[in-house]
This record gives structure tokens, C-alpha cells and sequence, in this order.
């Protein structure tokens, strides 16, 4: 069983977050955790129609963004890796100088010093030098950053067909199966 934590703070495109735990649901194999931000939750009523009772619903387990004594503060605790799908500037920020303040980023933490495998998933345009010096300290650090920097070659028709391409790039990065997207070459 792999176990991958998502993290989802209050950057727009909170829908990344949720698609993910959805895709992780028909994943065979796979225990979704997940750290909600306070940000988050507020971000859900701009953008969805969703309560965070209901994002928090969709995960196999739920870690309070708190609680830094929950098991994924501890690098003994077995994780597959984690990703923060959308990742705020703040949050960003606050993993590539290690401020483990909050269980979200000392997950985040925990994972680059086990070296796992850490995705954020970044939502500002555009980017000023700070934001992309904290993305190459998280890269230098072992981080991938991950945009969600829609492709059109696999024909998309509706935001979803957009969003479902990026979540599956990140399922890619951790090996994951799916079929959200088609892939280059491939007939549709």
C-alpha cells in the first residue's frame, strides 16, 4: 500500500486538490492522507461548492493542519511522498526555508529529508525573483515543481479536461496509474 499525502492550501485552484483525492479514490493500492490549511477552507467557498467537511471526506485519512504531533511530522512514519496541490507563494516560501510552523509544512519538510518525492504544484502569476528562488531552493532541496500549465495536444474540452491533465502529471511523478489524459502519440 503506498500512502500519499496531499496537502491543499488557500492558493485559487483548490479543484487541483480535490480532482487529486478523487483520482487517489480509484487508485488501486493507494491511502490517500490529507492536511487541509485554514486558507483552504476559505478558498472552497470562493471557488466550489464544496465544504472542507466534504474535502476532508474524500481522504482515507485526515491530518489537522495543527496538529504537529500527527504521524507524518515523523520521518519514521512510511510515506510514499506528499504534494501540495495548490501550493501558495506562502506555503512555497515557508518549505524552501524550512519553517515548519504548521503540519503541512513540516510534512513537507519531513519528506524532502526522507528523501521522497515532494510535488508542489504552484499557483501565482506572474512570478517575481523571490518566488523563483524559493522554487530552486525546493528543487536544490530534491522538490519537483509541477505548474499546472495546461497542454492541448491531447484535445481538452472543458476546464476538467485541463485540470484532469495536470493531476495526471503528478500521478505520474509518483508512479501511479490512470487514464485522465491522453498521451502524446497516442490516438484519442
Amino acid at each position: 500500500m503506498k500512502r500519499l499525502l496531499v496537502g491543499i492550501t488557500g492558493a485559487s485552484g483548490v479543484v487541483y486538490g480535490i480532482r487529486l483525492l478523487m483520482a487517489l479514490r480509484d487508485a488501486p493500492d493507494v491511502e490517500s492522507h490529507l492536511i487541509l490549511s485554514p486558507g483552504a477552507a476559505v478558498t472552497l467557498g470562493f471557488e466550489t461548492e464544496r465544504s472542507a467537511q466534504d474535502v476532508r471526506a474524500l481522504a482515507d485519512v485526515v491530518h489537522e493542519h495543527g496538529d504537529l504531533a500527527a504521524p507524518v511530522a515523523s520521518g519514521s512514519f512510511p510515506m510514499h511522498g506528499m504534494v501540495v496541490a495548490p501550493c501558495s507563494m506562502k506555503t512555497l516560501a515557508q518549505i524552501a526555508l524550512s519553517l515548519g510552523d504548521n503540519l503541512l509544512v513540516r510534512a513537507a519538510d519531513v519528506t524532502l529529508k526522507e528523501r521522497r518525492r515532494l510535488v508542489l504544484v504552484p499557483r501565482e502569476t506572474p512570478l517575481h525573483l523571490g518566488h523563483l528562488r524559493h522554487m530552486t531552493a525546493v528543487t536544490e532541496m530534491g522538490g519537483v515543481i509541477l505548474p499546472p500549465a495546461p497542454a492541448f495536444y491531447h484535445g481538452p474540452k472543458t476546464v476538467m479536461d485541463i485540470v484532469d491533465q495536470t493531476v495526471g502529471k503528478v500521478l505520474d511523478q509518483f508512479g501511479i496509474l490512470h487514464d485522465l489524459y491522453r498521451r502524446w502519440g497516442h490516438d484519442a
